[in-house]
């Protein structure tokens, strides 16, 4: 039996089991998906522990993706983002993947939405911002990062200008509107909207042009989703992100195409 896991604290919220046991279960692998939660002391010790014990894979989350670097090789886009999510043993030694961006990317994707040549927004720039900028920056002819703290916006912007082609500006939360009003993709890599009823973008600034992916996925129907699709914009909840960053760890783990439909069916179900 092949095992393969989750490593975070805290991970008991976590929805990857589930998705990933019913993908297993469709294409008839014997394997299994379970949790691990150790502290920041013991990290280093678990993944070796995990290699030597003959784990395959593992995804990694809150709050260890940067902590993982210095532990495996990563991938060329794994150390352009600067955070690892998803560990593959099958190596001579682990090696570090990012399927977040995958996650963003594939979401669009799978909406109909073009990214290419487009002009895009990133609210946040946080790890999951991080993710979100590399993987539009890598597609579309221009992105501007939005954040709180402006300084960490502007490193983020200036990151992905000189490693993509796309060109990058910054911005307050407060020139959100200015910002937004010729953009044709909108992320919100914060976590603004989970779990309450507000949203970080003016809802006035929304535009029927607009496609909007939530990266937050509970609730589903955020704040800002709804103003959104009130706006007559392309909405997209935070769960087809989470959906798609799993897909791709199952194709990094398998070298083969996942069973999207059933993992998206055992992760809504979840929800």
């Amino acid at each position: 039996m092949q095992v393969f896991g989750l490593v975070g604290n805290p991970v008991s919220h976590s929805l990857s089991p589930p998705m990933h046991e019913a993908a297993y279960e469709e294409v008839g692998l014997d394997a299994r998906y379970v949790t691990f939660e150790p502290s920041r002391d013991e990290l280093a010790a678990a993944l070796r522990g995990a290699d030597a014990l003959g784990v395959a894979g593992l995804n990694v989350t809150a709050p260890f993706k940067q902590d993982v670097r210095s532990l495996v090789s990563m991938d060329d886009l794994a150390a352009r983002i600067g955070a690892v999510n998803t560990v593959d043993f099958s190596g001579d030694e682990p090696t570090g993947h990012n399927t977040d961006a995958a996650g963003v990317r594939r979401a669009f994707t799978h909406h109909d939405v073009a990214l290419d040549g487009q002009s895009a927004v990133v609210v946040g720039a946080g790890g999951a911002g991080r993710s979100a900028a590399f993987a539009l920056g890598e597609e579309c002819n221009h992105l501007c990062v939005a954040n709180r703290t402006v300084a960490r916006a502007e490193e983020l912007a200036d990151d992905v200008g000189r490693q993509t082609d796309a060109t990058t500006s910054s911005c307050s939360l407060d020139d959100l509107p200015d910002a937004l009003a010729d953009a044709d993709v909108l992320v919100n890599a914060t976590s603004v909207g989970m779990g309450e009823d507000r949203s970080p973008v003016p809802s006035d600034a929304l535009h029927p042009e607009l496609a909007v992916l939530d990266a937050v996925y509970e609730p589903l129907e955020t704040r800002l989703l709804q103003d959104a699709r009130a706006a007559g914009a392309t909405t997209i909840d935070g769960a087809w992100m989470l959906l798609y960053q799993g897909v791709e760890a199952f194709e990094v783990w398998f070298d083969d195409s996942a069973p999207v439909t059933v993992m998206n069916r055992a992760l809504r179900a979840r929800l």
